[in-house]
């Protein structure tokens, strides 16, 4: 088949790190198909070269991929993301396809979901087959996170665009495993769903030996170190933790929690840690180097707020990178069970309670190195056996394939 895969944020690992859409195109040609990429330079985990070129196109890896040059913004939350959005999108309909083949099976990933109206538009073409990918859910993640009104234009527009896409693919992959759910509650009716989670790219972890020296981080001998990587916004619900902090400060010295990333709250709970000592937050680190970082920490936390998109699943790419890094995890998470449940490689704390984040705190940090490490080789163990993209490319392409002989009959 060719397969056109389309994303406006699609890294590619030439230019910084290599996202989820590039490895499944690299493993469906490993699978004798020909994929096309469609992405953008617009992404912060990446670095693209300066071109006065508006279409770029490049074979990475064996794949090929065509990156459209955007507008660019400096803030995820702000009006010039979203213009960067109809950018793209005019961009793509402008571009011309007479040199690309004929697409049998277009995929379009949000985000953005504007790109969905361009996939119809190749469905309509070309008689292709339209697989609409969400590994966000919108609007609802802007209503239950980021605290727009239901009524807001710019939620019912999004509603109205996500709605279409449900109705309109062939099929709906959700990388959360109950997304099936969410589209039955919007179109009133079951839509052909296959969930495809989020995975990794195994050759980035071919070396077993990631660890580097705790020196490489300032981490402090013979503590506990106990680490968070990635943003510090409103979403990521961090607050509790810090009053952990503060109370453990005292209490327990020989316990050290260490922050890498950036976001709006970073200034704001490094004045609030000011006094403690046993605390650090670096500066942002590249995305080839968190594996390491994490390999050096031997807790893992991550939080997120209570949300009525967590009833669908996770979908969080640090929940994949912190199981790689064979380290037992602290998850500040209440909604369907995620793969930490099912690996049984840390704790779920279902409250947003500062007694019960303390009280996993010290669970973990009380067991011995021992009993951490095996916990954390668990988590491991099961993301090598059920996530690499060789075998989600696999399980994709059967589902297309049999939906797509199915609508022949």
């Amino acid at each position: 088949m060719n397969i056109w895969l389309i994303s406006k944020y699609a890294s590619l690992p030439k230019y910084g790190t290599g996202a989820r859409l590039f490895y499944l195109a690299k493993e469906f040609e490993n699978l004798d198909h020909n994929s096309l990429l469609i992405t953008s330079d617009s992404n912060h985990l990446a670095k693209f070269p300066s071109t006065n070129d508006r279409y770029n196109f490049e074979t990475i890896e064996g794949t090929s991929v065509i990156w459209i040059k955007t507008k660019k913004y400096l803030k995820t939350a702000s009006l010039g993301r979203i213009l960067s959005w109809f950018d793209f999108e005019w961009k793509l309909f402008q571009m011309s396809t007479l040199n690309l083949g004929k697409p049998e099976v277009v995929i379009v990933s949000s985000l953005s979901i504007f790109t969905i109206f361009y996939g119809y538009y190749l469905k309509k073409k070309y008689n292709a087959f339209l697989v609409f990918e969400i590994r966000d859910i919108w609007p609802l993640t802007m209503t239950e996170e980021a605290g727009f009104n239901w009524y807001h234009p710019l939620v019912l527009f999004i509603g109205f665009i996500e709605k279409f896409g449900y109705k309109n693919a062939d099929l709906i992959v959700g990388t959360m495993p109950r997304l099936d759910l969410h589209v039955k509650n919007i179109l009133g009716h079951e839509q052909p769903f296959f969930c495809s989670p989020l995975g990794f790219n195994s050759d980035n972890y071919t070396n077993e030996s990631q660890e580097v020296s705790n020196s490489r981080f300032g981490f402090p001998e013979d503590k506990i170190i106990i680490g968070y990587a990635g943003s510090m916004g409103i979403t990521n619900a961090l607050e509790s933790y810090i009053d952990c902090i503060k109370i453990l400060n005292n209490e327990y010295p020989h316990i050290h929690f260490v922050f890498v990333g950036s976001g709006d709250l970073k200034f704001k709970f490094e004045f609030d840690l000011k006094e403690c000592s046993n605390v650090a937050f670096l500066p942002r680190i590249t995305q080839s180097e968190v594996k390491y970082f994490l390999a050096n920490c031997d807790i893992l936390y991550l939080s997120t707020q209570d949300s009525k998109v967590w009833k669908y699943g996770q979908s969080m790419n640090k929940v994949v990178e912190y199981m790689l890094a064979k380290k037992p995890i602290i998850a500040r998470y209440s909604g369907f069970p995620s793969m930490i449940d099912e690996a049984n490689c840390g704790l779920i704390v279902n409250s947003n309670e500062v007694k019960d984040i303390y009280d996993a705190i010290l669970s973990l940090s009380l067991k011995s190195p021992k009993e951490r490490r095996d916990m954390g080789e668990r988590g491991k163990d099961w993301i090598f056996k059920k996530r690499k993209y060789d075998k989600l490319a696999a399980e994709y392409l059967i589902e297309i394939e049999r939906l797509r002989s199915y609508s022949k009959k």
